[in-house]
């Protein structure tokens, strides 16, 4: 068996989702998020791709529908014991074979709750999934369910995360001896990537994201590589990977002399951060989190280079991205609770100036102040 949990531990996330479940009133989920299949069984795989669904009842019974070429992935990485497979074909429908699965689980005219927002179910196969459904049962919106059970980490999750927090520091530690003028960005990023697969980590679940001089300005990964000039800036967003367990850092690096407006975007980004680590605890929610970055944006006359979210949660997470749905947003009320892992990053990107400055650090929360989960300090990088 390839799990990285014992048995105990995946009992007891068992435990807390039928308790969910009971107080939802469901019968029966249809979890279609791998990462909560992953959570809650250990199967391990990116055949998410394809219509898979994982059927839990509410007496604990558990099945999986997937396609041949993940039958002996569930049996290797999963606790799952009840494995259907629907066949590949012309005109396959697969959400025929799990009408009859559901059938056969003495489901029909239940409330089943659906996991409808995730990558691992496509808006044709949720269309194919509504209409086979319809008048079989009382089918519920139960997105957030797992993941809201997920929020909060067990003893076990947080050692992943500390080993992912190790592992991202090595990544920057193999970085900064290569940030000079006439560096590639490749041999930065192949460093990078390669000290968390030598510490014996994963792929992250989205490409981590460099970019320098006018590309320094922006939050997404793009193909292309440029070279460092005398007088550059580079910001990277990565992440250390560890069973899964992301910890993400982001950080603008200033090649040569800083600029006067790096220094001023730089002092508001660690003001900002530092505001925050007071409200990052119990007592206060996601929305306090983001009114309090919004604050010292607004009074420092930064609004319009903000972004509109200043961080998320974090865990185990597949591609396309290693962001949880629970954001910092304005307005959100999800509540911070001990034992959380969130990622907060300031993010201020000056097109006017063409300047760039990020700062972002995990952190895991306690019943008092949150715990940095970086050896490094949040001083500017200047190379």
């Amino acid at each position: 068996m390839a799990q990285h949990f014992d048995r105990e531990e995946y009992n007891w996330r068992m435990r807390r989702l039928l308790d969910a479940m009971h107080d939802s009133e469901l019968d029966a989920m249809l979890l279609f998020a791998q990462e909560s299949m992953y959570w809650l069984t250990g199967y391990d795989t990116f055949g998410f791709c394809f219509f898979q669904t994982l059927v839990v009842k509410s007496d604990g019974t558990m099945n999986l529908l997937t396609r041949s070429a993940d039958l002996r992935q569930a049996r290797h990485t999963s606790v799952i014991e009840n494995i259907s497979i629907w066949t590949d074909r012309v005109n396959a429908d697969p959400t025929m074979e799990l009408k009859n699965l559901l059938d056969d689980m003495d489901l029909l005219g239940c409330r089943i709750g659906v996991e409808y927002d995730t990558h691992g179910l496509t808006g044709a196969n949720c269309r194919k999934l509504d209409d086979q459904l319809q008048t079989f049962g009382d089918l519920v919106d139960a997105s957030a369910l797992v993941s809201g059970l997920r929020l909060i980490k067990s003893p076990a999750e947080i050692d992943c995360i500390k080993t992912a927090a190790k592992l991202a520091d090595d990544a920057l530690d193999a970085a900064l001896p290569l940030v000079q003028p006439g560096a590639s960005e490749s041999a930065i990023l192949a460093a990078m990537q390669g000290a968390v697969l030598a510490g014996g980590g994963d792929y992250p679940a989205n490409e981590f994201i460099i970019g320098s001089g006018h590309d320094a300005l922006l939050c997404r990964y793009k193909s292309g590589r440029r070279t460092l000039e005398e007088s550059d800036q580079l910001t990277l967003e990565w992440a250390g990977v560890s069973a899964h367990y992301h910890v993400a850092m982001m950080r603008t690096i200033i090649i040569g002399k800083p600029s006067e407006r790096h220094l001023e975007l730089y002092d508001v980004c660690r003001e900002a951060l530092e505001e925050i680590e007071l409200v990052l605890r119990p007592g206060h929610n996601f929305g306090d989190v983001f009114a309090t970055h919004a604050k010292v944006m607004e009074e420092r006359g930064l609004t319009r280079h903000r972004l509109n979210a200043c961080g998320y949660a974090l865990g185990a997470r597949f591609t396309p991205s290693w962001m949880e749905r629970e954001m910092f947003y304005s307005g959100n009320e999800q509540l911070i609770k001990a034992d959380m892992s969130l990622f907060v990053h300031m993010i201020i990107m000056d097109s006017e100036s063409d300047t760039a400055m990020t700062l972002g650090h995990t952190y895991l929360t306690t019943e008092e102040e949150p715990l940095k989960l970086s050896a490094h300090n949040l001083d500017l990088i200047v190379r």
